[in-house]
């Protein structure tokens, strides 16, 4: 699978942050597997933070896996999000934010079209994961999955959005935040479905 170009750049940015330094790469195929699956998944955790930091604040949670999936969508894919706010508030993003070309090309991670919109099988592990480090936490007073930071995500978090390889991810998300952070996980669905028919004219589990 191509690697995302871009990717190698955002995945240093994690590792640093991690440990202090860039991982050394093996040189074994199996090694080399195993050390792209875990810096994926690092990805993928961080750049849950980074929207988890916007879209909730200090004290606040994210409320919803539905809801964090399409958000993370247009975080993910910020060509999606260009054309979703181009459709809905005839607004665009400013140059510093707008995808790159790499972007608009990205093939790693793809997500799937499912029953109720794009959707990764791996949301449970990724936020799993974040948990598992402390980084975050269940609400357990609501039925709904819910999703706050604790004091430690938020201050890598904090960490993240400051780092070069982060800012336009972080303000993507603030971006997100102010056009569709208080819309319900369905009614966001609702805006792809009806703005973005590449997304959803495709049978589901395809990839998107």
């Amino acid at each position: 699978m191509t690697e995302e170009p871009g990717i190698q750049r955002l995945a240093e940015a994690i590792e640093r942050h991690r440990f202090g330094t860039t991982a050394t790469p093996s040189n074994t195929r199996r090694a080399e597997l195993r050390r792209r699956e875990t810096v994926l998944a690092g990805y993928h955790q961080a750049r849950l933070l980074v929207l988890f930091d916007a879209i909730a604040g200090r004290n606040g949670s994210v409320r919803g896996l539905t809801k964090i999936a399409k958000l993370d969508f247009l975080l993910r894919y910020p060509s999606f999000l260009e054309q979703l706010l181009l459709a809905i508030h005839k607004d665009d993003l400013a140059e510093r934010v707008k995808p790159t070309d790499d972007e608009r090309k990205a093939v790693e991670s793809r997500m799937v079209r499912y029953k109720y919109g794009p959707w990764d099988d791996r949301y449970y592990s990724i936020i799993g994961g974040l948990v598992g480090r402390g980084l975050a936490e269940y609400v357990d007073s609501t039925e709904v999955l819910t999703i706050r930071l604790t004091a430690g995500g938020r201050a890598v978090a904090s960490s993240l959005i400051t780092d070069p390889a982060w800012v336009p991810v972080a303000e993507r998300a603030a971006i997100i935040k102010e056009a569709f952070g208080r819309m319900t996980g369905n009614g966001i669905k609702e805006l792809i479905y009806a703005h973005l028919p590449g997304v959803v004219d495709r049978p589901h589990r395809m990839e998107i």
